[in-house]
């Protein structure tokens, strides 16, 4: 017998769209029900634009900084990374383990909200794909182009202060110059194909996170593990590595500019933007024309 002030829910029929009840649940249960129901596809939708409507309506300097300060903790990824990789014991099962470092950096630029390329090809592009017009156009321009110097500015200012600054041991410099090491003997085409899956990871992982709720932490470390686990390639922490391996004098700055950061950025344009952004918008774009 319900106890006071938990009635059962009323069974009826459908009530002005209102969908039914079941018998027996009281109305602290329904409540219950919908707290815990994960958001509507179109809820979520709606959220990650939105958040790509702030974010171009930011002011430049804002972007840049937060962008700067983006590419400065992004480059704990690949610290993350090498100080597993010099500790743990040479195994066939090391590199699943190392792995893990590389979501570090992930979860400091995610979590403090700061600007990272990579996010923007899905959250600044749904605002473009509701009203293709071209203010927006030029907002999601001037938001890219912002990010992403700001982005490879931070990273290069990490990369200096890795390769010079007696902040490292030389054991630890040497991992973070090993791990670094996979981003070259890939042709062109290799690297445009291994940007892909990195882009549509980065865009799940923003179209997760607001179902994630107290989550998010995970959701942010599993992506980012893919990532690096199946060693595909993300354009931002990448370019880390590529620019220690440029000052090391391992490969030129022209070779890393053509022949890495080109292929892997429009890759994981085509993956985050292409790809999950132009299906995330067509499972809604019906339901939001309602």
């Amino acid at each position: 017998m319900a106890s006071s002030g938990e009635r059962p829910a009323e069974v009826a029929g459908s009530k002005n769209g209102a969908p039914e009840q079941p018998a027996g649940v009281t109305q602290r249960e329904v409540k219950d029900i919908e707290e815990r129901s994960s958001p509507r596809t179109p809820v979520i939708y709606e959220i990650v634009r939105r958040l790509g409507e702030e974010e171009m309506a930011r002011p430049a300097i804002s972007l840049w900084w937060s962008g700067v300060a983006a590419g400065l903790s992004i480059s704990f990824s690949l610290l993350g990374q090498a100080i597993l990789e010099t500790h743990l014991p040479d195994a066939p099962w090391r590199p699943l383990v190392s792995c893990f470092g590389y979501s570090v950096g992930f979860i400091m630029v995610v979590l403090s909200r700061q600007q990272l390329f990579t996010e923007s090809t899905i959250t600044a592009v749904l605002p473009l794909f509701a009203d293709f017009s071209f203010t927006n156009l030029r907002k999601l321009a001037r938001l890219w182009s912002i990010v992403l110097v700001a982005n490879f500015v931070g990273t290069f200012v990490a990369a200096c202060f890795f390769t010079y600054a007696p902040a490292l041991t030389p054991a630890l410099y040497a991992g973070m110059l090993e791990v670094s090491q996979h981003i070259l003997g890939h042709g062109w085409l290799d690297l445009f194909f291994k940007g892909i899956p990195a882009g549509f990871l980065i865009a799940a992982m923003v179209w997760l996170i607001p179902s994630a709720d107290t989550a998010q932490f995970y959701v942010i470390a599993l992506m980012t593990y893919i990532i690096a686990a199946g060693q595909f390639m993300h354009i931002i922490a990448g370019s880390v590595e590529a620019f220690i391996l440029v000052l090391h004098g391992d490969v030129g700055l022209a070779a890393i500019g053509i022949g890495f950061i080109t292929p892997v950025l429009l890759g994981n344009i085509i993956g985050g933007t292409v790809l999950f952004g132009l299906i995330s918008y067509g499972q809604v774009m019906r339901e939001i024309e309602l």
